[in-house]
This record gives C-alpha cells, structure tokens and sequence, in this order.
C-alpha cells in the first residue's frame, strides 16, 4: 500500500481528450492542487467497444498515473465509469478513485416539463442502470440519443463549425427544440460543443454535465483523506497514447477554452 501526501498529483484519465472538460474544472475549483493527465486517443472511441476491452485500457490508464505518482485518481470518461470504476475501486482500495456520471439525476430533479435528451455514447447508454433509471421515472419522456461521433470530432479538435452543426441539426431532426427541457451531456467530450449544441438548439433549453459534481465529490474525497493541497504552487502535465505534439498542443487548448 502507497502512502499518499498531499503533495502528489491528482490524475484524471479519458478515452482521448473529452476528459479534460472534467480536469478543466478542477483548475477551476482546486487551485493549488497539481494535475496530471491521461488521454488514450489512440484507443478512442471506447463507448464501441466491448466491456472488457474498456477495462483492460482503463487499469492501463490507471497504472500509467500512478507512476506518475497519483494521490487519487479520476475516471474522466463516462463509458469507463460505466465499465470499470468498480473494479478499480476494487483493486486500489487505498486511494480515491473518483468517476463521472451523466448529470441526469440533477435533470430529473428539477423537471418541470418537456423532453428530457440523454447524449451519451452507445456503452454508456446500454448498461443496466439506464435501463432502471428510465423505469424509476416513467413519468418523464427521456430520450437516450447515442452520439459516439462527436467523441470522434473533437478529437480532431472540431468543437464548432459547419460539419459540427449538421451532424448535430441531424441527431436532433426528429425532435422539437420547443419540446426539450434538458439535454444531459452524458460524455466527458460533449461539453467542448456545448455552445454549437446551445447555437441549434436555443437559449431556453438547458445543457448540463457532471464536471462540477465529479470535482465536487473528488474535494470530498481528498478532503476525508486529509489530501487537499491547499497552499503551493501548481503543476499540469498532460500525456496521450499517440504521443503526438498536435494532441498535446489540442489539449493544452481545450483546457483554456470556454
């Protein structure tokens, strides 16, 4: 079992870049703390791949950012949460292990009326606990509109645009914007096209994901463990499987973005 200090890095990984929206906010909302992160766009997209294949890359991810000398560990992806946050849970035990879910439950809580749009991708939205979340609210109408493409197009940096707006005027033809209430952003990439998505869609329909709550209970955690730096410089490293300058330059400018 490692000793943790407050010192050490807190390591967030991802599919591909997506998961920066998370490590974004945690510049935000942490400070002090030193951030390291892992992205796998080289096995991107995981939300089409099978459950297995998601966990193995997931303890790959993990095992890089405890080298990297990780106090805690953020699954910054929704289809690796789905898959693998309890099996990791499982096997490091002495630390936190933080992952992200689709921010439905705030959606649902403040209903009102209209469609409730759950964009996720295909995995993501196949696991079982949607399934129960849809029979413990039958008195919503929630719309589960797989979107495993946009996880592809901001991995080439495509987070506004004419491609852009088309695939996404396209996954929303049969609906009316008028109809919507709430559009959960079920994936750590969806909120870099949140503005286009807000451009088609209107100003009156609300757009959420679960960054804030995930950092929120990452402070919690860290907290509890008597691991939250809270005085001292900052580091951000960022690391990617295609070991390429072009998507190391493309996160560093994703996580200015706003």
């Amino acid at each position: 079992m490692r000793k943790l200090y407050k010192d050490m890095p807190i390591g967030f990984f991802d599919s591909g870049v997506g998961g920066l929206s998370v490590m974004r906010k945690a510049v935000e909302m942490l400070p002090n703390e030193s951030l390291v992160y892992f992205g796998d766009s080289k096995n991107a997209p995981y939300g089409v791949k099978s459950k297995e294949e998601v966990q193995k890359l997931s303890f790959n991810a993990a095992k890089f950012l405890i080298a990297k000398g990780a106090k805690a560990i953020v699954v910054a992806c929704n289809t690796a949460t789905s898959a693998a946050i309890k099996e990791l849970r499982r096997e490091y035990s002495d630390m936190p292990i933080i992952g992200i879910e689709p921010a439905v439950k705030p959606a649902v809580e403040f209903h009102k009326e209209g469609i409730v749009v759950i964009m996720a991708t295909k995995l993501t939205l196949s696991q079982k606990k949607f399934e129960d979340l849809y029979n413990e609210n039958d008195n919503i109408k929630m719309v589960p509109m797989a979107c495993s493409k946009l996880v592809e197009l901001v991995e080439k940096g495509i987070t506004s645009g004419e491609e852009l707006e088309k695939y996404l005027t396209y996954k929303f033809k049969d609906l009316n914007p008028a109809d919507i209430e709430t559009v959960v952003l079920g994936c750590t990439h969806y909120p870099f096209v949140k503005n286009t998505l807000q451009k088609i869609l209107g100003d009156d329909v609300n757009i959420i994901d679960g960054s804030e709550g995930t950092v929120k209970q990452l402070k919690r955690k860290l907290a509890e463990k008597d691991l939250l730096k809270t005085k001292g410089e900052r580091t951000i490293e960022i690391y990617n499987s295609l070991e390429s300058k072009e998507i190391i330059d493309l996160s560093y400018k994703l996580i200015a973005e706003k």
